[in-house]
């Protein structure tokens, strides 16, 4: 079974960062965070560890709705990047729009569209899937 060790979560909302960090660390104790308040300074900071293969985040938690690069753009982005597809992306977003699940379907590294906000049980069941 796989350990999950760390999570990157990439969304400009500071309650839904703190709250998921919470519920996350209540599931598994000793997880670490990579926490970016956009798609560009995610992807700024996770390419050259891509490139040297080093320091990945087991998944990364996209929000869709960002300033400066948001969550399609860096979908976009990150795919032309070699290896980008080893760390899976769930895509966690408010919207409740079916263009949008479907559009998260054409990117083969989403594994998952999990709607906000989390819940306990959701994140017990996101960090389960990830150890298989």
């Amino acid at each position: 079974m796989k350990k999950i060790n760390t999570i990157c979560i990439i969304d400009d909302d500071p309650i839904f960062r703190f709250g998921t960090k919470k519920m996350m660390e209540t599931v598994q104790a000793s997880l670490n965070f990579l926490v970016y308040k956009n798609g560009k300074d995610a992807f700024d900071n996770l390419l050259p560890n891509l490139k040297l293969n080093t320091n990945l985040p087991d998944v990364i938690l996209l929000d869709l709705n960002m300033p400066i690069m948001d969550g399609w753009q860096f979908l976009d982005e990150f795919l032309k990047v070699p290896d980008s597809e080893k760390i899976p992306i769930y895509i966690v977003s408010s919207s409740v729009d079916s263009r949008d699940i479907e559009r998260a379907k054409t990117y083969k590294m989403v594994g998952q569209y999990i709607i906000k906000p989390f819940s306990i049980s959701k994140v017990e069941e996101l960090l389960e899937g990830l150890k298989k």
